[in-house]
């Protein structure tokens, strides 16, 4: 072969906006995992022959592995590469839907869905720190695109999938698009590579003066522990948390809100769709979640990341405070729903752009993946959100056994050593650690099994506060957290690495001591 068209070819497939744009697809693919998942409860419900509620639990369970699993992907991705470790989640994202539609039993569909949510935190936390590696100079972009095709991915499929389980059943459906999805995931990660240690854009690295964005970029490479001992992450942690807790619960609350306004069937016409005002919203959900993302990532590139965060929260909070006031008004129910969900998606792109700014690229993949599980940690709150509203009784057990062995995990191997500086030995680490992921998985089994025995109760009657209080929760959450970009995390510097007697050990250092 001429050595001249294989220098070229390499080029181009070391051409990082070629890269993004694999990236950018492998989020697609599995954007339905997650978004198209609403349209095959009500099949489910009535072939399982069971509640809403239990259906409702197989999506819980995909969140919390496609979240609290990835800083462990993270790991293998930046220790093997990105092909392979996306290649396997593509596997398992398909795999997870031919089995959801082969499933008999609510188990079954479980554990189905629980493989579906392991190859979809790898292609997302791959693709994410992809991003954030190849683009430092258009890191908001770059993130927001990519978060992009995950937010909006699924709104060219649902047509297509709603009209197959409408004529061909939900197990068909489940069954063609995990094999169409999951090959499309394989075919992406052939063209994902990382870029060579030191690598930077030529124009990154000619560029004499600094932008405002530039300025506030470290030049270090954290490891997952070194970050954690920085106050910088934990100010992150709890803003994610915030948001994504006041996000969720004001966006979960659409469609019983809807139904309560009786605005649910009301045919709403704008330019030339007419469609009743719930379906209208819903389908703003998925393309304005993933416009919003870019576009926020663009203007964080120019104005610096904490402003582009003070706006978008207050934006957020905003758009909250006028849904809930002029929900009974079917139209303008569509636009402020539209509204708030342009407001809240930006954080999956502004976290990951600053996580990359403050902590490096090196490391990328594992740090954001670490930052991530706020997700899942406000994931853990939403339910409860339903049942002040209702004024219902809840079931606290998952939550309490959930939050205490992350809290635990998150102890023992990254504050105790770090900030609190506890120089503890090495089993009495394992040990807690152990601990504390034995807790959160046991918290899983009884969010999948509510009858599991535990050895304390923990259910009590809310009061019921109604949608008012519970949209007055999520903008209060949006505001704290907008006031903490802007007054905290805006006058703090960038983190200065930690003595690297400090680091810890990568995730899987622990399997490693447990087996010699």
């Amino acid at each position: 072969m001429d050595p001249k068209a294989t220098q070229q070819h390499d080029g181009l497939l070391q051409n990082r906006w070629l890269i993004l744009f694999f990236s950018v697809l492998s989020m697609v693919a599995v954007a339905n995992f997650q978004y198209g998942w609403t349209l095959f409860v009500p099949p489910l419900q009535k072939h399982l022959h069971a509640e809403q509620a239990a259906v409702q639990v197989t999506f819980t369970v995909f969140v919390l592995l496609e979240t609290w699993l990835v800083p462990f992907e993270g790991w293998l991705v930046d220790k093997f590469g990105p092909r392979l470790l996306v290649m396997a989640g593509g596997v398992c994202a398909g795999l997870g839907w031919i089995g959801s539609g082969k499933a008999e039993s609510l188990t079954t569909l479980y554990l189905a869905y629980a493989v579906a949510g392991l190859g979809a935190g790898v292609v997302y936390g791959t693709a994410i720190g992809s991003a954030l590696k190849w683009f430092p100079d258009h890191r908001g972009l770059a993130a927001g695109l990519t978060a992009a095709g995950f937010g909006a991915g699924s709104a060219l499929t649902v047509y297509p999938i709603a009209n197959m389980i409408n004529t061909a059943g939900y197990q068909a459906a489940f069954i063609q698009w995990g094999l169409i999805q999951g090959a499309v995931v394989v075919l992406a990660a052939l063209f994902l590579k990382a870029p060579p240690a030191g690598w930077l854009p030529r124009a990154w690295k000619e560029a004499v003066a600094g932008t405002e964005v530039r300025k506030r970029q470290t030049s270090a490479d954290f490891t997952s522990g070194g970050m954690a001992a920085t106050s910088q992450f934990w100010v992150l942690y709890l803003m994610m948390t915030l948001v994504a807790t006041g996000g969720l619960m004001a966006t979960a609350q659409l469609n019983p809100m809807a139904v309560e306004y009786k605005v649910d069937k009301i045919p709403v016409s704008f330019l030339w769709f007419t469609l009743p005002a719930l379906q209208f919203a819903l389908s703003a959900d998925r393309v304005l979640n993933g416009i919003c993302r870019p576009i926020w990532g663009w203007i964080s590139d120019h104005i610096g990341r904490e402003l582009t965060m003070t706006i978008a929260f207050a934006m957020e909070a905003l758009a909250i405070f006028l849904l809930i006031k002029f929900a009974p008004n079917p139209k303008l129910f569509v636009v402020f729903s539209a509204f708030t969900f342009f407001g809240w998606g930006e954080i999956y792109s502004l976290m990951p752009a600053i996580c990359g700014d403050f902590f490096g690229r090196k490391h990328a993949t594992q740090n954001y993946g670490f930052l991530y599980t706020a997700k899942g940690t406000a994931s853990v709150f939403v339910p409860i959100g339903s049942a002040l509203a209702a004024g219902k009784a809840f079931d606290f057990r998952a939550d309490v056994l959930l939050l205490l062995g992350g809290a635990l995990a998150f102890f023992s191997h990254f504050l105790a050593p770090t900030i609190l500086r506890i120089d503890w030995k090495r089993k009495t680490h394992d040990l807690l650690f152990g601990i504390g992921i034995v807790l959160v998985a046991y918290g899983v089994a009884i969010t999948v099994v509510p009858t599991m025995w535990t050895p304390f109760a923990a259910k009590y009657t809310l009061p019921r506060i109604g949608w008012p209080g519970v949209f007055a929760v999520a903008i209060a959450f949006d505001l704290t957290a907008a006031a903490i970009a802007f007054f905290v995390l805006r006058t703090m510097k960038v983190p200065a690495p930690v003595e690297p007697s400090r680091e810890l050990p990568a995730p899987g250092a622990l399997a490693g001591a447990q087996k010699q």
